[in-house]
This record gives structure tokens, C-alpha cells and sequence, in this order.
């Protein structure tokens, strides 16, 4: 490759020095043949090229720069958000993605987003006081979910974030777009001084098909705009820049990931996304370019280091944070998750969609939520009503399931929507099926709530949202410190997820330079976050 020329220091020789070198990514990597031996040598003057073995200097036989782990995905949209690291901490449901979770991304220089979806009002709004008082100016987000059973939900949660200032949100299950998405990232756009057009609300969605990304992707609807216009909701000039600018700048592609999931292969997701948003980009002739991150198996340094090399702007997580000490569940989950393998998943019905048959990704393995998940879903779809639920199947409900009465699990239900959403109860009232449908979806919501709880009763009904992702983070952390639980904190992942990708981003670099590595260089170990923050911020200063 060429020469490198000392500076007074000695090439080390050997395993250990190679793989020592390749792991502080704040350094370049030089490999040269010391006495016919693989070195890594440190400072001095690398020549690349035929003519760079000048006399007293030694054979370059592989090099790579440093690579910071602030480098990876997109520059712009760290410089969008203000951040640091190009990381997002995913809003999983209920509040597992915590308050706490949240500030401690926002410290790091990475997004964490809160899991407002299933929470009421007086519990998000508790959430936003709280995270506005810790993060101050730190960027932050809170989750929009599509709601296609409670549409007023949803449009109330746009109230409340557009009245707290709440300017970022990650949307998500989104199948079309809404008027109260749409109203909230249209909420008090302006032209800007430049004469461009500024646009205080973002909107980060979380998409896994080519057809709602799209919608994403391009400008709001016409018929949308007009309607908040006629709303008042916005002016006419306002709508004529609504036409200017995307519904979301960000998307992330959401493949095999926990919770709501279509089960996409990252490895075709991904780019699929990104040719989308560069034909969407031109389309449309968007300031600036469409931006795609990755969700969905980032577990792994190999993978986080996989999705920047597949041109993701950003790696979101999901599934593993859940596993840390900050999530807003309980430590028997944490636990569980712990023991996980990638094999442990499967799909059961999704509480909130029950009635299209859409369905999340859950843990298997110690709990028996998903097979009960798809009984109630298949009860719902042979029955008409409670009423013409044969009698041995009647029983296993209420025994198993409800461990009460049909009739009394509906009084449940009713005193829930009576102050979440009493059109429901009406409706179900007219509507028998409707009725069972709220019924089993009862038990559907309680089993998220179980297993935060730790209900040590209900544990063989915990619905733990989870993918292949958690079996593979065990995996790569078994024999760690991270193997513990109690020991997983999201700063700490983070972090290593990062230098680690970079670390496998410098060693892919020199395999496909030809460059013959030692073993262990292929093996990124959890370090404590400490070890990493050290390195990485001494060569800042």
C-alpha cells in the first residue's frame, strides 16, 4: 500500500497490539511488517502509493482512518436535531421508553423518545413537566400513534403536545396519514427570512411499506390542508407553504423490531427507503434531501455497523432498551429478556388494532400471552357475540383468561371507556361483535400493564413487546458485564453499540483492503461507558 516512516516510536508487534490499535477508533490504523511480522505502529508519516517505501521505512500493508463514532450516519440530521450521535432510544408503548430514558439520551447527545401510546393524558402531560424541566434546550420526543379505534385519542394528545410545546414526535403504526398528524406538523409554519420555509413541529415516522412512506414523504394533502384551513387552523399563506415541505423529513424503516412489526428484512428495507427518498426529494424539489434511518435488529455493533453501511442516516432501538435499567417496566421483564434467544419471538394480535388483525411482535418464550392472543382473535372472527361463544370455550375464558365472569369482564370494560371513550360502550351496545371485540381487547391491554406491574399472578399472561434483536444482543453481550440486567443501563449500550460500529466499519475496511486480521479483531466486547467516553474525550480535547 506504501510506507510509513517512524517519528521515534517503535511498531508494536503482535495479536494484541493489532487488535488494540484497530479498537481506538479515534486513531488511524497502521499495519506494517516489522521483521516479516504484522505491526501496528502509532504516529510517524504513512505515503500511500508505490512510491511511498522511501529508505528507513517500513512496508504499509493496511491502513484505515480513525473513525469516530460521532461520524456515523448522517451529518445533517445530527446538525438538524442538535445531536451529537446519530442514535435514536424508540418509544415503546405504556412508558417503557421512560421520562428517565428520554433525559438520559438527551445528556448523552443522542433522541430518546417517550412511549406515550396506551398512556392517558394526565400521565403524558405529567411525563412532558417532567422531561421539559430536566432536558431544558436538549433535544427530546414524545410518540404519536395511529389510533384507528379511537381517533379522538389521538386528536388529543395533538392538543395537548401542540399546547405544551412538545416540537418533535416519533409517528408511529401509521397505514395513512391523519388530520391531527397532519395538524400538528403544520402548526405554525411560516416563511422563513432566507425564503425558505420554516417549520417549527418535526414529525420522525416509523414506516416498514413503500406506500406510506411515500405519503410521508410527499406534502401533506391538498384535501387535508383545506380542511384546516376551513378549520382555522391555518391561513392561506400558511397552506400555500404546506405545499413547500414534507410531512416527515426523517423515516425510519422499520423492519423485524418488536411491537408493530411487518417483519421486513432490513437488509432489502432499507435501501428500498432510501431510493424512495431521493425520488421523493426530487419529486417534489424539497430543500433539502429526504433523510432514512433503521430500526429493526440493531443489537449488535455488526449491525448498527451494517445499517450505516446501507446508508441509514440514523440506527433507532428498541427492543434491547427495554432490557435497561431505565425502562418503565418491571424487573421480572427485565429478566425474562435476559434469557431470551432470537427464536423466542412470535406474533400475536395487537390490542389496539384487534379488529384488522394486525399484529405485534411479543416474547414466547415464559409466557402464554401470545397463544391466548390468537385464541381471542380467533373466537372473534368465528363468533358473533359473547353470547355464541360455546360453552367449554366460555369456561377457558373466563378461567384462564379473565379469571371472571364474561359479564363482569364487560362491566370492566365499560368502566374503562366510560372515561377513555364512551362512544365505544355505545356502539357496542348496538353492535354484539363490537362488544366481544372490546372484551377480549381487555385482556390484550392488561397484559402490557401485567407485565410492567411485575403482577407475579399474571406472569404467564405478560405481553412483552420484543424482537429477534433481544436474542442477539444477549448473545453478543454473554460472558459481559452487560449480561446482567441490573447492569444495562441505555447511555451504556448506546455508546457501545457506537464504537463498536465504528470499530467493525475500520475492520471491514481492511478485510476488503485484503488485509489478514487477527481473530480476535472480528470480536467487539461491551467496554464500560466510562473506558469509552474516556477515549473518545481525550482526543477531543
Amino acid at each position: 500500500m506504501g510506507g510509513w516512516c517512524s517519528d521515534g516510536q517503535r511498531p508494536m508487534v503482535g495479536n494484541e497490539a493489532v487488535v488494540r490499535a484497530v479498537r481506538d477508533v479515534t486513531r488511524p490504523v497502521q499495519l506494517v511488517l516489522s521483521d516479516g511480522r504484522q505491526a501496528a505502529a502509532d504516529g510517524g508519516a504513512v505515503t500511500l502509493g508505490a512510491g511511498g517505501l522511501e529508505a528507513g521505512c517500513l512496508p504499509l500493508v493496511g491502513y484505515a482512518p480513525a473513525l469516530r463514532p460521532e461520524c456515523l450516519g448522517s451529518a445533517d440530521f445530527r446538525a438538524a436535531h442538535g445531536l451529537r450521535y446519530a442514535y435514536v432510544a424508540g418509544a415503546m408503548a405504556n412508558g417503557i421508553a421512560s421520562e428517565a430514558m428520554v433525559e438520559a439520551m438527551s445528556a448523552s447527545g443522542m433522541i430518546g423518545f417517550f412511549g406515550s401510546a396506551g398512556l392517558e393524558l394526565d400521565r403524558i402531560e405529567a411525563a412532558i413537566d417532567r422531561i421539559q424541566r430536566n432536558v431544558g434546550d436538549g433535544c427530546y420526543g414524545f410518540n404519536l400513534i395511529h389510533s384507528p379505534s379511537e381517533p379522538q385519542m389521538e386528536s388529543a394528545v395533538v392538543d395537548l403536545y401542540l399546547r405544551r410545546g412538545v416540537r418533535l414526535v416519533s409517528a408511529s403504526a401509521y397505514l395513512d396519514l391523519t388530520l391531527p398528524l397532519v395538524r400538528f406538523r403544520l402548526s405554525g409554519i411560516r416563511a422563513g427570512a432566507d425564503g425558505g420555509v420554516v417549520t417549527p413541529n418535526r414529525v420522525i415516522a416509523k414506516v416498514s411499506r413503500v406506500e406510506v412512506a411515500r405519503k410521508f414523504f410527499s406534502p401533506a394533502p391538498l384535501e387535508m390542508i383545506e380542511r384546516l384551513v376551513s378549520d382555522g387552523v391555518l391561513t392561506r399563506e400558511q397552506a400555500e407553504l404546506a405545499g413547500r415541505v414534507p410531512v416527515a423529513e426523517d423515516l425510519t424503516a422499520e423492519a423485524d423490531s418488536g411491537g408493530h412489526t411487518d417483519n421486513r428484512p432490513a437488509i432489502a428495507l432499507i435501501p428500498t427507503m432510501i431510493a424512495l427518498a431521493e425520488e421523493m426529494t426530487e419529486a417534489h424539489g424539497f430543500a433539502k434531501p429526504l433523510r432514512v434511518g433503521a430500526a429493526g435488529g440493531i443489537a449488535t455493533p455488526q449491525s448498527a455497523a451494517a445499517a450505516f453501511a446501507l446508508g441509514a442516516a440514523y440506527v433507532l432501538t428498541g427492543s434491547i432498551n427495554q432490557a435497561c435499567v431505565e425502562a418503565g417496566t418491571s424487573e421480572t421483564v427485565r429478566e425474562m429478556l435476559a434469557e431470551a434467544g432470537q427464536a423466542d419471538m412470535t406474533m400475536a394480535p395487537a390490542a389496539d388494532m384487534f379488529e384488522m388483525g394486525v399484529k405485534v411482535q411479543v416474547l414466547k418464550w415464559g409466557t402464554m400471552f401470545a397463544v391466548r392472543g390468537r385464541k381471542l382473535y380467533d373466537l372473534y372472527r368465528s363468533c358473533a357475540s359473547l353470547e355464541d361463544l360455546p360453552a367449554n370455550q366460555r369456561a377457558v375464558l373466563e378461567r384462564d383468561y379473565f379469571r371472571c365472569s364474561l359479564a363482569e369482564a364487560w362491566a370492566r370494560t365499560c368502566a374503562f371507556f366510560a372515561e377513555r371513550d364512551p362512544k365505544q360502550i355505545e356502539r357496542a351496545e348496538r353492535d354484539a361483535k363490537h362488544k366481544m371485540s372490546l372484551v377480549f381487547r381487555s385482556y390484550l391491554g392488561r397484559s402490557s400493564d401485567w407485565a410492567n406491574r411485575g403482577e407475579p399472578s399474571r406472569k404467564s399472561d405478560y405481553q412483552i413487546w420484543c424482537g429477534p434483536a433481544m436474542g442477539a444482543f444477549n448473545e453478543w453481550t454473554r460472558g459481559s458485564f452487560l449480561a446482567k440486567p441490573a447492569a444495562r443501563d441505555v447511555v451504556t449500550v448506546a455508546v457501545n453499540l457506537l464504537v463498536g460500529a465504528a470499530d467493525m466499519t475500520r475492520v471491514g475496511w481492511l478485510r476488503v483492503g485484503g488485509v489478514s486480521l487477527p481473530r480476535d479483531a472480528y470480536r467487539v466486547r461491551p467496554r464500560p461507558v466510562e473506558e469509552l467516553k474516556r477515549m473518545l474525550a481525550d482526543e477531543a480535547a
